[in-house]
């Protein structure tokens, strides 16, 4: 498919086939939501609410997540699910354990991750705590530190579940269809040190992250019954906007849709049980259903003659920046 016949499909999707009206009772789930608050996370939020699943709201703002649980119990009062509040800082390495420690005092099981937090319109440097790339923190190493920390559990919850059943879900996106083609990834540089990158081009590589550590993580956890999906929700009205200049926003927001939609991309990839253990490493399109890796990084996929590939590379630098917060 051409990048051209990419965008029209991706932009406008056909309609969603999974949504509120197919979800059944979700009483006994346990799920994680980062950025469960915001955006496309508080739509998930809702949708699984309503359908008596508990939910951890991960994220950094206290007060944001405070109003919404209580603006959600309030409007849905026969709701036996739960709602908690989980502090966490994907940009902070250092903190994650104690976010993983609190939830498990909580929890015995763990059935769907959302890796959906994101950052969009960061200031040109931003810095994580431990000084990376502020994208590729949030969007990569702290993920990937939060889901190595939950593994055992998400394992013991496989183990006791239907197959196919529990899952995490890496949301990608379309930039890295576009963006990603010219560069897709340059291992010697994630520092930015060698060649300075612009910041849509950051963000895209931090994207192309997610595409490679959700395809290893399938090729590692198949044994143990984890599926990993990498989810492009598409385009979406977001607070993540709040940071475009006024150009931006005007190239833009004819583009967008209602946050809803991403909502319905992210329930068919985690709870639609048309989903099975050998789809685990597989690509979601907007509104829910499967499509091709990005072109312009399928080669960097499979081991080559010569070594790992890039992504089992990738995923290499990740467990070593992320080994001193296990």
């Amino acid at each position: 498919m051409s990048l051209v016949a990419t965008f029209i499909d991706q932009s406008w999707p056909p309609k969603p086939t999974f949504t509120e009206t197919d979800l059944g009772d979700l009483s006994g789930k346990v799920t994680i939501i980062t950025g469960g608050y915001s955006g496309i996370g508080l739509e998930l939020t809702k949708l699984l609410y309503q359908k008596n699943c508990t939910v951890y709201i991960a994220g950094r703002r206290t007060e944001e997540a405070s109003k919404v649980i209580t603006t959600l119990k309030s409007s849905n009062p026969t709701s036996k699910g739960r709602l908690e509040f989980l502090l966490l800082d994907l940009a902070d390495l250092s903190t994650i354990k104690t976010s993983v420690t609190e939830f498990l005092s909580k929890e015995k099981r763990l059935d769907i991750l959302w890796n959906n937090a994101g950052v969009l319109g960061a200031a040109k440097g931003s810095k994580s705590k431990q000084g990376h790339d502020l994208f590729l923190a949030t969007h990569c190493l702290g993920p990937f530190l939060l889901t190595q920390l939950l593994h055992p559990t998400l394992t013991s919850t496989a183990t006791a579940s239907s197959v196919g059943s529990v899952r995490v879900l890496w949301v990608s996106s379309i930039v890295t269809e576009f963006s990603a083609a010219k560069n897709v990834m340059d291992l010697d540089n994630l520092d930015y040190k060698k060649k300075d990158e612009t910041q849509g081009n950051r963000y895209a590589i931090s994207k192309t992250g997610n595409v490679f550590i959700g395809t290893e993580w399938a090729k590692k956890d198949f044994d143990a019954g984890i599926v990993h999906l990498i989810v492009n929700p598409g385009n979406l009205k977001s607070p993540l906007q709040r940071n475009m200049t006024s150009l931006q926003r005007m190239a833009t927001n004819p583009l967008l849709r209602e946050p809803i939609n991403g909502a319905y991309t992210q329930i068919w990839a985690g709870i639609s049980p048309t989903i099975q253990l050998k789809d685990s490493g597989r690509y979601v399109l907007p509104w829910g259903r499967f499509g091709q890796h990005p072109k312009n990084m399928a080669e960097y996929l499979n081991n080559i003659k010569e070594g790992p590939s890039k992504a089992a590379q990738f995923f290499e630098f990740c467990e070593k920046e992320t080994r001193l917060f296990l």
